[in-house]
C-alpha cells in the first residue's frame, strides 16, 4: 500500500499530497507553550494532535527519519507580568510551569519531541537576524526599539488569506509609538533593570514572541523545512509574522511549506476564558480523569473542527476504553495493518480511524485473532491502550473516595430501599455512588458495581 499522506495546508487554503523536501529528513516543528500558567485542555489539543502526526510520520518514512521540533517560550511579557502578580522570580516560574508541562505531556502519552530549545538560549541568533533584516531594509530601529516593516514583505498576509487593511482592523496588533505603521511588529524591545534583558546593539533589551520561533525553527530544521504546527489562534499574528522575517532573513520563498492548525476547544459551548473561570487545566483533570481517556476525547473530533469538552465526552470516552480494557491488554505489537491507516492518512481523520478501531473490537471480541493484533496495534499508531488492565483498574480505584465496605453497604440500602418502592432513595444512592467514582449496573436480580 502507498503510504500518501494528504493534509490540510492553511498556506494554500486546501488539502494537499506532503511531499517532504528530502523524505530521509522529514522536518515538523510545533509552537510549545509560553511557560507563564499551567497548560489547560486548549493547549493539550496540540500536543496530542501533533504527536499523532509525529507517529504517523515515522510510521510512513521511519522511525529515525523524523524530526520533530517543539519550543519552549521562556521569555515574553506574560511571563515578566505573572512573575509580578505571583510574587515569585522568573526562573521560579519558568522552571515550575515548563515542570507541569512536562509532566502533562507525560500524562497525555505524549512522545518526547527530537530537539525541544528554550527561547532564552537563542538570544544570540535572534540577534543576528534581527541584525540581517536591518541590512535587508526589512526593519527599522526606533529609540532603541526594533521593528518588521511589513510593507517591504510583499506576500503579508498570505497565510491568514487577507489584505493589510483588513489585517488592521479588529486585528491582535499591539499599538505603539515607535511603528511607522500598525501592522509592523516589534523584533528587539528595550527591558529596564528589573526584566530579563540582554546586550545588542540597540541596547540592554530581550526580542519579540514572533522572531523567537523563526530562530528556533531554522536552527534546528533549516532556513526552509517541512510542517508548521500549531492552534488555529497562531495564524495571525504569529505564523505570518514568522513567514515574514524569515523569508526577508534568509531570502527564500518559503519557511514552513506545509501549515497545519488545529481548531479551539469550548467548555460547555463556551470559549474558555479566565474571566468567565471556566479554564480546565490538564493538572485538574489529572486528579480525576486517566490521562488515556482525556487523550481519546481529544482525538474524537477532526482537528481542524472545533471540540467542546464536556462531562458527556469525557464519560464517552472513559465508557469505550473502559470497554477496550476489559478484552485486550497492552500490546508491543507493531505489527500494524496498513489498511487501517487510511483514515489517518486523508488530513488525520481521526474520528473515521476510531471508528475502525470499534469494528475491529468487535471482530476481536468475537474471537477473530488477525483482528486482535489489527487492533491492539491500531490503539498503539495513535497512543492508546499502552497500559495493562491492573494498571487501568487501580487507576480508576485509587480515583474513587470510597472503599469496598461502604459500596457493598450502600448496594444492600438500595436494594432494600427498591423493595419498599422507594425509588427516590434509591436513585440518591446511585447518585451518592457515582459522586464517589463508583457505576452500579442492575442485571436481573443482581446489582454489580465497578470503578468509574
Amino acid at each position: 500500500m502507498n503510504k500518501n499522506l494528504n493534509l490540510f495546508n492553511t498556506l494554500s487554503n486546501k488539502k494537499q499530497r506532503f511531499v517532504p523536501i528530502n523524505k530521509d529528513k522529514v522536518s515538523m516543528y510545533v509552537c510549545g507553550p509560553t511557560v507563564y500558567d499551567s497548560p489547560h485542555i486548549g493547549n493539550a489539543r496540540p500536543l496530542v494532535i501533533f504527536d499523532v502526526l509525529f507517529r504517523l510520520l515515522k510510521n510512513i518514512y521511519g522511525k529515525n527519519k523524523v524530526t520533530y521540533v517543539r519550543n519552549i517560550t521562556d521569555v515574553d511579557d506574560k511571563i515578566i507580568k505573572s512573575s509580578k502578580n505571583k510574587k515569585i522570580s522568573i526562573d521560579v516560574l519558568t522552571k515550575e510551569i515548563t515542570k507541569n508541562f512536562h509532566d502533562d505531556c507525560k500524562y497525555l502519552n505524549c512522545l518526547k519531541p527530537n530537539f525541544e530549545p528554550k527561547a532564552t538560549n537563542h538570544i544570540d541568533e535572534m540577534i543576528k537576524m534581527i541584525s540581517k533584516l536591518i541590512k535587508n531594509k526589512n526593519a527599522y530601529e526606533n529609540e532603541k526599539h526594533v521593528y518588521f516593516s511589513v510593507s517591504s514583505f510583499k506576500k503579508y498576509g498570505a497565510l491568514s488569506n487577507k489584505n493589510s487593511e483588513e489585517l488592521v482592523a479588529g486585528s491582535r496588533v499591539e499599538i505603539s509609538k515607535y511603528k511607522k505603521n500598525p501592522l509592523d511588529f516589534v523584533l528587539w524591545k528595550p527591558s529596564d533593570d528589573n526584566d530579563p534583558g540582554w546586550e545588542s546593539p540597540w541596547g540592554r533589551g530581550r526580542p519579540g514572541w514572533h522572531l523567537e520561533c523563526s530562530v528556533m525553527g531554522e536552527k534546528f530544521l533549516g532556513k526552509s523545512f517541512d510542517i508548521h504546527g500549531g492552534g488555529l489562534d497562531l495564524v495571525f499574528p504569529h505564523h505570518e509574522n514568522e513567514i515574514a522575517q524569515s523569508c526577508c532573513a534568509n531570502k527564500t520563498e518559503n519557511f514552513a511549506n506545509y501549515w497545519v492548525h488545529n481548531g479551539f476547544v469550548t467548555f460547555n459551548k463556551e470559549k474558555m476564558s479566565k474571566s468567565i473561570g471556566n479554564i480546565v487545566t490538564i493538572n485538574n483533570l489529572s486528579k480525576k480523569v486517566n490521562g488515556q481517556v482525556v487523550r481519546l476525547a481529544l482525538l474524537s473530533s477532526h482537528y481542524k473542527q472545533p471540540l467542546d469538552w464536556n462531562e458527556k465526552l469525557i464519560e464517552d470516552s472513559q465508557n469505550t476504553l473502559d470497554k477496550w480494557y476489559s478484552q485486550f491488554d497492552k500490546s508491543s505489537s507493531d505489527n500494524f495493518d496498513d489498511e487501517n491507516l487510511l483514515p489517518l492518512l486523508e488530513d488525520l481523520n481521526t474520528p473515521e480511524y476510531i471508528s475502525k478501531l470499534h469494528l475491529l473490537f468487535k471482530e476481536a471480541s468475537n474471537g477473530n485473532k488477525s483482528s486482535k493484533v489489527k487492533f491492539i496495534s491500531g490503539c498503539k499508531m495513535i497512543g492508546l491502550l499502552e497500559e495493562d488492565k491492573e494498571s487501568w483498574e487501580n487507576y480508576k480505584k485509587s480515583k474513587a473516595k470510597v472503599d469496598k465496605s461502604f459500596i457493598t453497604q450502600k448496594i444492600i440500602e438500595r436494594n432494600e430501599a427498591r423493595k419498599k418502592g422507594n425509588y427516590k432513595l434509591a436513585d440518591l444512592v446511585r447518585k451518592e455512588l457515582e459522586d464517589n467514582g463508583v457505576l452500579i449496573e442492575d442485571k436481573k436480580n443482581e446489582t454489580t458495581w465497578k470503578y468509574k
